[in-house]
């Protein structure tokens, strides 16, 4: 008996240094299957958590472009919210054996891990993350999601182990007059 309670004393131990705040026990499965021609295209960044390489974009948008080599172009942009300048970051990214898993790179050759965690049946949102847990992100093919859609991702990142806290909802300007007329379709005040 004294055996079992030592093993299991150090056992909460273990679990509790392996996931303090800095080690983060986050769950990183990816999505079990990806349809990849379905991913490529427009999405928008709906949350983030914070970090140097975006710090102070807002109206982020991405565009993923499979390449007839295989390999994917990716386009971020977004508004510099001190200066209102656009930035733009241009890179690439290649599939894993890994279902879900890209590697991306924005700068010569080195890459990061893209995971993508969860995504809508009918694609029109998607969980990220990556190998650190410093990164998270919600996007969603229109510039903002139903309140309850949102609850349901924050929700499925938390089961993950992710604070959803520390998220920076990011400002997505309303497009909806310029996306129809994009698409056609006159808009109210035309």
């Amino acid at each position: 008996m004294k055996m079992i309670l030592i093993t299991l004393i150090l056992a909460t131990l273990v679990g509790s240094v392996l996931c303090a705040p800095n080690n983060s026990c986050i769950n990183r499965t990816t999505v079990s299957e990806i349809d990849l021609q379905r991913f490529m295209g427009h999405w928008y960044e709906i949350a983030r958590y914070d970090h140097p390489f975006e710090r102070h974009l807002e109206a982020v948008e991405t565009d993923y472009r499979l390449l007839e080599n295989g390999k994917i172009e990716v386009i971020n942009r977004g508004i510099d919210g001190r200066t209102g300048k656009e930035k733009v970051a241009r890179g690439k990214a290649r599939t894993t054996d890994h279902v879900g898993r890209l590697r991306v790179s924005f700068f010569w050759f080195f890459y990061s891990d893209y995971n993508i965690l969860d995504i809508a049946p009918d694609y029109s949102w998607a969980l990220i993350g990556s190998r650190s847990p410093k990164y998270l992100w919600i996007l969603s093919r229109t510039p903002h999601l139903p309140a309850s859609t949102l609850r349901e991702i924050l929700h499925l990142a938390e089961q993950r182990g992710y604070s959803t806290a520390p998220l920076l909802f990011i400002d997505q300007p309303d497009r909806s007059s310029n996306q129809a007329t994009e698409q056609g379709i006159p808009s109210a005040s035309t």
